[in-house]
């Protein structure tokens, strides 16, 4: 199993817009991918309560969420896009093309984010120390709050016959209700294969 990627890694990100939470469930072809809108200074300030961090990409064909600094992240669907493009929407040579270079670029190797993404029926987690991971149960979560949405999303994945995109949607609530970087502004996409 993958064990969860959690919030920020180092010292560095004093200062930098953090706290966040996505979590995806992907089950019989059918992924759906949940984000809160909450972002946070590192000292524990709110600034915003609805941003987006769960976008369409590939002609809505691939679903992206992020966890890190904004800046960051939309450099990188800008460039994951980019790949998707050159290898015609498949997404796992697209996320390892794209984490070759995330860790070898001078300047895309001191990007704070991390991205999870899906197609359908595939599902993995982009870091940027060069990893793709793909979770066995297919769940995945990012960000904050990850440990606490993994947790309520593999609980109600094993005991209800819930849909992916309601056990994401449900699974970034509990989490909300715990983790204080994460809120319940959700936007959740689903993607099939």
């Amino acid at each position: 199993m993958t064990r969860p990627i959690l919030g920020p890694r180092s010292k560095e990100w004093i200062g930098l817009m953090t706290g966040t939470t996505v979590v995806a469930v992907s089950r019989g072809g059918r992924t759906g991918i949940a984000g809160d809108g909450q972002v946070t200074l590192s000292g524990g300030l709110i600034v915003k309560q609805s941003a987006v961090k769960v976008r369409r990409l590939y002609g809505g064909k691939v679903v992206v969420g992020f966890a890190g600094s904004v800046a960051d992240a939309v450099t990188l669907f800008e460039r994951f896009e980019g790949k998707l493009d050159a290898f015609e929407g498949n997404l796992k040579r697209a996320a390892v093309e794209l984490a070759k270079d995330w860790r070898s670029d001078k300047v895309l190797r001191r990007l704070e984010a991390m991205m999870v993404a899906a197609d359908g029926p595939g599902l993995l987690i982009l870091t940027g120390s060069g990893e793709v991971l793909e979770p066995d149960d297919g769940i995945a979560a990012i960000g904050s709050g990850a440990g606490y949405a993994l947790a309520a999303a593999r609980a109600m994945a094993t005991h209800s016959n819930l849909l992916p995109e309601q056990i994401a949607t449900e699974a970034l609530r509990i989490a909300a209700s715990i983790c204080v970087y994460t809120n319940c502004n959700i936007v959740t996409e689903v993607v099939e294969g």
